[in-house]
């Protein structure tokens, strides 16, 4: 597959303070890149860069090779970046087909296409998005991003607050639409060993810079790498 996320000497941030420096990724289409770091490490702050919704201070984004403009979401969004933000941010009293038909474009696929991907929410289809468990929220909040036809999926902590058993099928739902809808993902993570799964790469972040990176089974199979580069013990950021 051709296309995908590409950024180079992305920089950016928080008000006065810069966050990420000097960011350089690229993720094919159909492939999966875990992010990962420390908390604090500028993880979130990349995905906010990425979508438009924090400014860079420097560097680019494109996708499928075509530049972004700097700090325009909407614009980003059109571009096929989307974000699925670790909050959720569902319409807690609209029903799941509701949540979908909202998100949902014209000429694109409708609500009940979605229910091929995910069918655990065809007996959920008429109850309030607030109803749902965690799990089934991720699952429409996912649903909610892929009517969207995304050509980059950016997920922020897909696993928070659930249960292991629910994170695994989540990131094999996430591998999935990687691979059969074409897309780019960034998966941004804290449950490393289920990640690195997941991923074809993985980066690390530390600092707000990129201190490892490479092929996911090759820093699965590192895990003296993978410490250091978390704390600081062996590595220094490129």
């Amino acid at each position: 597959m051709t296309g995908g996320l590409t950024t180079t000497g992305l920089a950016g941030g928080r008000g006065t303070d810069t966050v990420i420096r000097d960011i350089d990724l690229s993720v094919d289409s159909g492939n999966v890149l875990a992010l990962l770091g420390p908390n604090g490490a500028g993880k979130t702050t990349l995905l906010l860069t990425l979508a438009g919704l924090l400014p860079s201070r420097r560097g680019s984004v494109s996708v499928d090779g075509t530049p972004l403009r700097n700090g325009r979401p909407a614009a980003a969004n059109r571009a096929g970046l989307v974000l699925v933000p670790d909050d959720r941010c569902l319409f807690t009293g609209l029903t799941v087909e509701e949540n979908l038909r909202v998100a949902a474009r014209r000429g694109g696929p409708g609500p009940t296409a979605m229910l091929e991907v995910f069918p655990a929410l065809e007996s959920r289809w008429k109850l309030p998005a607030g109803a749902l468990s965690g799990g089934e929220q991720q699952m429409l909040v996912l649903a909610r991003a892929l009517i969207q036809q995304p050509k980059v999926l950016l997920v922020d902590e897909l696993s928070m607050g659930l249960a292991p058993l629910v994170v695994e099928s989540l990131f094999e739902t996430v591998r999935a639409i990687a691979a059969d809808h074409g897309c780019a993902v960034v998966l941004v993570e804290q449950h490393v060993e289920l990640a690195l799964e997941a991923a074809d790469q993985a980066m690390v972040l530390r600092s707000g810079q990129v201190v490892a990176r490479g092929p996911a089974a090759e820093l699965a199979a590192d895990p003296a790498r993978l410490r250091d580069a978390y704390f600081g013990q062996g590595e220094n950021p490129e």
